[in-house]
């Protein structure tokens, strides 16, 4: 027979992947603002650099999602992983990045980058 204290770890290890599981964290929400896009071309592909900002800090997992192209823009969502509702955190506009790696045809002219304040669009450069 195990000693309660024993008990009480193993059930903790089996219990921590569960309490970790992404599908128990707060859904995505859009970064505060944009503040500059780089897109450039490599070959068939557009590779895409955002800088913004968040209001505080304990965002995390910056990422850029394709949200639509319309043949001559790319359409991408500057998406984090807010703090939990109870989390602690400092008030302050805190700086976040992002970069992703797109097909692209070569009609593709623009990158469009959106947050929840604003948008900024720029061209692909060669």
């Amino acid at each position: 027979m195990l000693r309660p204290a024993v008990t009480a770890f193993v059930l903790c290890l089996f219990a921590l992947p569960a309490l970790t599981t992404p599908s128990l964290a707060a859904p995505e929400k859009r970064v505060w603002r944009v503040d500059s896009v780089v897109a450039t071309r490599a070959g068939n592909r557009v590779v895409v650099q955002v800088k913004g900002g968040v209001k505080s800090g304990g965002w995390s997992h910056p990422r850029l999602k394709l949200a639509h192209s319309d043949g001559h823009t790319l359409v991408v969502e500057f998406l984090a992983q807010p703090p939990a509702p109870n989390a602690v955190v400092i008030t302050a506009l805190m700086p976040v990045t992002a970069k992703v790696t797109l097909r692209s045809g070569r009609g593709m002219v623009t990158v469009k980058a959106m947050a929840e304040a604003n948008d900024v669009t720029a061209q692909i450069l060669p």
